[in-house]
Parts: structure tokens; sequence; C-alpha cells
């Protein structure tokens, strides 16, 4: 992707996402419809929805060559990455955003022919915006993020953890994942995989697993944590292929292999 370009394309995504946001807290006290899609913690509102309209609507006026996968049913059936593909969650924490009105993100990916370019994720109600361009590093509002410490013991880490996946895992021996909490100083759970992501790049957690996350959840958190020198694969090392759902681990990369190795693949069903 053209350099002039990328910049150009991070400073519309980036007011559009303000706006977006803006919009969401104007009308966080409105009326919801609020309905479920897989199951009945699986929710899903009209903001979601209008939220994602306007994106789509934004993106294809502007940009009519560029691509869409997002969550909400208004982007393009996708085989590949080919091309500039904007990949979108309206809401992510639709749960928080439901019960709290508060600890959920706009999350946005560009990627081109598979690359991540740009990644947005925005706490709404914090006002706070993590943003990152390939090969510039990643920012929390204007405040450039320092690269990640690789001395990082796994015995001094905070980790993210969904805690359904410590009582019902289908990947990894429940013992295994609760041996893992032991091991560690802490685990959390904020309720949104981007917020989680955006708190790895951070350095506020040093690790953020879960078995099983769509493109959504995770492209624009990939970015910004490859630009703090965080690594992002599934839950044993492999790459994560964003067109198909997967298990998902991002952290300090001084962490990663005793995870993987001394967990992950250990307690692999």
């Amino acid at each position: 992707m053209n350099v002039t370009f990328r910049d150009e394309l991070f400073q519309q995504a980036k007011a559009w996402v303000l706006e977006a946001g803006g919009t969401i807290r104007k009308k966080i006290n409105d009326p919801l419809t609020v309905s479920t899609k897989s199951d009945r913690n699986d929710l899903v509102t009209t903001m979601d929805s209008d939220t994602e309209y306007f994106f789509m609507t934004n993106i294809k006026s502007t940009y009519p060559d560029h691509l869409i996968l997002s969550e909400e049913g208004y982007g393009d059936e996708l085989t590949s990455l080919n091309g500039t593909v904007w990949i979108i969650d309206p809401i992510d924490g639709t749960m928080n955003f439901v019960h709290q009105k508060r600890n959920f993100a706009i999350s946005v990916g560009i990627y081109h022919d598979g690359i991540g370019e740009i990644g947005f994720i925005y706490d709404v109600m914090a006002d706070v915006l993590y943003s990152a361009k390939r090969g510039e590093g990643a920012f929390k509002n204007d405040t450039l993020l320092p690269r990640l410490s690789g001395q990082k013991s796994l015995y001094d880490s905070i980790l993210g953890l969904n805690h359904f996946w410590l009582c019902e895992n289908r990947l990894v021996e429940e013992s295994i994942m609760q041996e893992l909490v032991k091991t560690v100083r802490g685990s959390r759970t904020f309720g949104s995989a981007a917020l989680e992501f955006a708190y790895v790049a951070e350095g506020i957690m040093d690790g953020y697993m879960t078995m099983g996350l769509s493109a959504w959840d995770i492209a624009a958190g990939i970015v910004i944590v490859n630009e703090t020198g965080g690594m992002t694969t599934d839950a044993f090392g492999g790459s994560i292929n964003l067109l198909q759902k997967s298990s998902v681990l991002t952290c300090n990369p001084a962490i990663q292999k005793q995870i993987i190795d001394d967990y992950m693949k250990k307690g692999r069903k």
C-alpha cells in the first residue's frame, strides 16, 4: 500500500471511528432493541447494526473498490484478503454495552493483500483511542506506546482469560488451564477482546488468550500489538487465518513459548 495513501486512509478511518463513537455516547441511554444470535449470551443491538451500517455506507461511497469483513451482516462475502479489506466490529463487548454501558470498543482493522496496515480500537465511553500504522508504532491517544519488555516472567504476568474456557474447553484439558491460572500472578476478564488486545499492547496485561474468535474481534488488535513488539498466534503457536474462527494467544514475546509449550501443547485434547 502506498504510504501517502495509507496516511490519508488512516486519517479518514480515524475520523469515522471517532464520529461513530460520539454517536454511541450521545445515544447510550436511549431505549435499545436487544436480540440474540448463536445463543442467549450472544447479544446484538440496534446500535451494533446502525454503527456497522454507518461504516459500510461511508466506506463504499468513498472507497468503492474496498471490501468489508464485518460481524453484523453488512460486509462482503470474502474468500481471500486480496485487495484492501476493512475488518470491523462496530461494538466489541456488546454484553458490556447492554449491561454496563462501558467496557466496549469499536474495532477497525484495515488490511491490504492480507497484511495489517492500520488498526483502531476505540474505548468509546472512556474516549481512549488506540491506533497503529504498520511500521510506525502504536499510540494511546497521542502518546506513543513503549515496546514491550523482553524480560517478563510468566510467574509475574497478568493474563487475560475468558473464564468460560476454564470450565468447558474443547481444545485443552481444563486441569492444564487451571494450572496456568495458578502459575501466573493474576488473571482478568474484561469482556471485550479488542480492549484486551489494547491492554496487552499497552503492557498493562502481559497476554490474552481465548479459544474461539473471529476476524473482527482481533484484526485491529493484531496490528496494534505487533507495533509494540507483541506476538499473536493461535493458542498452539500456529498462524491465524482471519477468514476462519480461531483460538488466539496475543502476548509479550517473553512468555509466549512457555505458555504454548508447557501448557497449551501439553494439555491439547
